[in-house]
Order: structure tokens, then sequence, then C-alpha cells
């Protein structure tokens, strides 16, 4: 069978990091949406998304396909019962569909003439931005049972403060001395050739991708995931890093999600609460506007291969788009848009040849090329999000 994941409604609900990526690529738990489904189904998958973004992520269409609704992270029943699709039938969650069997992908399709098939249990569904990190720590246990069954942990070394060790998975090569681990909390995940620096506290759930890097002395309060390659250092909160990016300093974040390519400067901080406790309203870019999230505690959006630099403050509820590039005294605004150049002061419009220097730079250091396709995604982006700047 050949399984497509596609974007469905709520796409626009998780910009500005769809921005960049299908829903199947944004990472919550260990894992992304799409290695979720690809580990459980044993098979690989491809992407029906944004026309723009199909050179990179394309699609390919056999005489047999299911689709899959990407915001739906799997189960082994879910997936069970989609392995099991017949023609003309359908997996639905009260009104949304999760799955279903067609033999062409591109026709539209009229779910009136499906068997349509109710699925009872619990799921969890991705369809804000801060769902990413307020659904993490279920989202941790479950790809860690996942990852880690049937399998032995690397040995953990004495030097380390250990509470319920049979709670902690370290993979090959990982790299950790005189660090306090406490998994009585939750689960705590670490990558192959990962590193946690000595003097750290981490409290689970947590998830370390491959790769990445705790430095010294840094407290991290779960859920939290760190994705692959990522430098973190400082006070964390749970937030989710998708990869690639760096919090390498002194600073707080909390109940955030950064995109790829991010950098926050040193001691950078974002509020997650109001001073007034209320409920925290984010951008909204289906509505052009601020959005009520039901939360009391939401920090800081950051979209892909955007910066800050040293000393900068975010408030409650900040949503940065993608490359922009914040510095300066004072709070910006809880709205910068992609290739914003500025702070609180004001900001100009970040060209992308400049954007595209930067990315170049940053990404060669971990030998990784901005391709075509990807500055031809970036420049997209920079014209349709040319009504949200100011200059």
């Amino acid at each position: 069978m050949n399984y497509i994941l596609f974007d469905g409604p709520s796409r626009n609900n998780l910009l500005p990091f769809t921005f960049t990526r299908p829903v199947a690529d944004i990472r919550v738990g260990i894992l992304t949406i799409r290695e979720k489904w690809e580990q459980l189904l044993e098979s690989t998958t491809t992407t029906i998304t944004e026309d723009y973004l199909s050179d990179k992520y394309p699609m390919v269409e056999m005489d047999e396909n299911v689709l899959i609704n990407s915001s739906f992270l799997p189960n082994a029943e879910l997936v069970e019962m989609v392995k099991g699709l017949e023609e003309n039938q359908a997996i639905f969650k009260n009104e949304d569909v999760i799955a279903f069997y067609t033999k062409n992908a591109q026709e539209d399709i009229d779910f009136d003439s499906f068997d349509a098939i109710e699925y009872d249990d619990n799921l969890l569904k991705i369809e804000h931005t801060w769902d990413i990190f307020s659904k993490n720590g279920q989202a941790i246990e479950d790809d860690f049972e996942l990852l880690t069954k049937g399998r032995r942990s690397q040995p953990i070394p004495s030097s380390n403060n250990i509470i319920s060790g049979q709670n902690i998975f370290i993979e090959e090569g990982a790299k950790l001395e005189f660090t306090t681990l406490n998994a009585s909390t939750g689960p705590i995940y670490i990558g192959k050739d990962a590193e946690i620096m000595e003097g750290s506290i981490i409290r689970g759930p947590f998830a370390l991708g491959e790769y990445a890097t705790v430095k010294l002395g840094a407290k991290i309060y779960g859920p939290t995931t760190i994705g692959p390659y990522s430098k973190v250092g400082g006070e964390v909160n749970n937030s989710v890093i998708f990869g690639h990016s760096n919090k390498g300093h002194d600073g707080f974040l909390g109940n955030s999600v950064l995109g790829e390519w991010c950098n926050l400067g040193a001691d950078t901080n974002n509020s997650n609460l109001k001073n007034n406790y209320a409920e925290v309203r984010l951008w909204d870019y289906n509505t052009e506007n601020f959005a009520r999230t039901g939360l009391q505690f939401c920090g800081l959006m950051m979209g892909d291969h955007s910066k800050c630099g040293i000393n900068t403050m975010f408030n409650t509820g900040t949503v940065v788009g993608v490359s922009a590039n914040i510095f300066g005294s004072g709070f910006p605004r809880n709205f910068v848009p992609s290739f914003s150049w500025g702070g609180s002061a004001g900001f100009t419009t970040y060209l992308t040849q400049k954007a595209f220097e930067v990315a170049e730079v940053v990404m060669s250091r971990r030998d990784i090329e901005l391709t075509d396709v990807d500055k031809a995604i970036l420049e997209h982006v920079f014209e349709i999000t040319k009504k949200f700047r100011r200059d």
C-alpha cells in the first residue's frame, strides 16, 4: 500500500512552522509526525502539501493509496485500522477524517459515498501551534515506548545522579557525566551521540535528539524536546525545539516552540505568563488578528531561520515568522512578521538576499547546503507575508 500524508484543515493554524514544511514534518515528542507514522506503518510516506513546498516534499501516487491526515498522531490500534482499510472506506474521529483509501489521490473526494469507520478512543491531534508544547508530554511518553520497546539502554555512567533510572534510555555514543536526571515525572530519552554537560539538571519528560547538546549547568523542566543537532543552555520549561537551533546561553525559554535554524542570543528571555494572569492571545494568520488560546501559560513561537540578539525580551504570547532578525532594547511587538529586521524601535524589511547569505553561513557550519529549492520556498514566504510588514 502507498501511504500519503496530507496537511488537512489545521495547516494554516500551524503557521509560521508550516510556512516551510508540511504538517507531517512538525516535531512533537521525540519524533516528527512523519517519523511516527513511518515507524508504525513500517513504510515510507510522501506528502500532499502546498504547491510551493511540493518540490522539496513531493507526493508519489500509485494505483492504491491511503491518505492520512497529518494532524493526528498515530498509535498501534489506529495504524492497524489504517492498514486494514479497503476501497471507499474512511476512518473518522467525530467530523474529522483521519485516513481513507482511494484509487486516485488527485480527485475530489465525496465522503458521503464512503463507508465511515469511527475511531472512538482518545487520540493526540496537533491543530494549533500551542498544541506542540502543551501535548508534548504525552507525545514523548508514546515515542519513548515506541523507540525503546524490546531494546536495552546504554549504561548510565556512575557519576550521574539518577532518579527512576528505569525510565531513562541512552542511545549509542551519548555522553553524560555529573548530571542530575529525574525521570520520576516522565521518561528521559538521550539520542545517539548527544551530550549533556556537567552540572545540568533535567526533569522528565525530556527528549534530546541525536548530536544535540545540553550545555554546562542547564536547568530543564519537562515536558521538553531538544531536536537533533541543537544546543541548549540556561533555563528551559515545557518547550519544543525542532532541530539545528540554538539557545546556547543563560536566559529563560518557557512554553515555547522554535523551528529549525533559529538562534537566541545570550540572556534572551521570554515571558510565558501575563502579569494579570489572564488568558494568552496569540497571532492568528487566518483571521490576521490575535486569537484566544485558552492557556494561561504560552510563550514564544518562532519560525525557521529567525534570530535574536543578546538580552532580547519577548512578551507573553509572541509569534515570530520566518527569517526575522530581532535586536535592541525593549520588547518587540507580539507579532513579528517574516523577513523583519529590527526591534522595539521598529522594523524594516530583511531582504531575501541578505537572509540567504546568513542562512548559507549558518547551514554550512553543519555541512548542509541551502539549496535552490530552499531559496524558492523562502522567496515564496517573503512574497505571501509582504502584507504583514509595515515599511
